[in-house]
């Protein structure tokens, strides 16, 4: 075999940093190591994987065609070694969620995980829809939680459950007291909503196409719990998961608004990068899911 694994470390390593001093150190090599690592495997086949822009390394149209091959076997290869090692199927897994399924349900998940597999390592990483996706498309997540649609060719996406957005404004609102709202008091409200690239948002923007250019939205914020607070003062209406706001309405902290002729009904779905290898504990995982949906 004319490559080692190792190689294939450094390989994916500066196509993750587009820098070779950064490659070398989140694998805890010298530079001269990564270096030479990488040039023998070019030498060796005679090849070239990236452009030499100055100091940077970016990764050219080979490498491209080449890296979640590379990112494939070398899964398998740390799989094996960790199951030949420790005599265990399951390791680290890296999950990302959107804030709402990162604040209201990855945390269960995990526990019942966990619980099922107590020799498991999970590390969660929240953020919105998009982010997730690109951690996900550039392997540095293993399984994506998100609440938007994506589209993306690296990206497997799978329906997990159904969810639906509720519009609601603070009990002292005058708008509570509607049996439902119209199109003319959507566009006379001032909106609080979550910020452009969530999945949240996405959904919010479908549902009420046509009246997008005329709402009065006075905020965007990228946290839930924010929004809600906003509300809850006065400061306009807002639009959330009903998973978000379901203790809220009990406690009557926030009040729900039934909207006139808007669909607001919306997927959650689980996204993995295609050319990424099924572990033992990433098949696990999205079982578990499957099975609390």
């Amino acid at each position: 075999m004319k490559y080692t694994l190792r190689q294939l470390e450094v390989f994916l390593a500066v196509a993750h940093y587009d820098n070779i001093t950064r490659a070398a150190e989140s694998l805890s090599m010298s530079q001269s190591a990564a270096s030479g690592a990488l040039r023998d495997l070019e030498e060796q086949f005679d090849i070239r994987l990236f452009d030499r822009v100055g100091k940077r390394l970016k990764i050219n149209e080979l490498g491209r065609l080449l890296r979640p091959k590379a990112q494939a076997l070398l899964e398998r290869a740390q799989g094996l070694e960790l199951e030949m090692s420790q005599h265990q199927a399951v390791g680290q897994l890296k999950i990302g969620a959107t804030l709402t399924i990162g604040n209201y349900l990855a945390v269960s998940l995990m526990a019942r995980y966990m619980k099922a597999n107590p020799e498991a390592k999970l590390d969660l990483q929240v953020a919105n829809t998009s982010a997730i996706a690109a951690r996900v498309a550039n392997f540095d997540l293993d399984v994506g939680l998100i609440e938007g649609e994506i589209q993306h060719p690296d990206l497997e996406v799978l329906p997990w459950r159904s969810d639906e957005l509720i519009v609601f404004c603070s009990p002292e609102n005058p708008l509570a007291n509607k049996t439902q709202l119209d199109d003319s008091d959507l566009q006379a409200a001032p909106w609080i909503l979550r910020e452009p690239g969530s999945g949240t948002r996405q959904t919010f923007d479908w549902a009420l196409h046509g009246l997008l250019s005329n709402l009065n939205i006075v905020l965007e914020l990228e946290q839930t719990g924010a929004i809600k607070r906003a509300v809850s003062e006065g400061l306009g209406i807002g639009c959330l998961s009903h998973i978000a706001l379901q203790e809220s309405f009990e406690n009557e902290d926030l009040a729900p608004l039934k909207v006139a002729g808007r669909n607001f009904n919306r997927q959650l779905y689980l996204i993995i990068n295609r050319h990424k290898y099924r572990s033992e504990g990433i098949q696990r995982w999205l079982e578990l899911c499957h099975n609390t949906s």
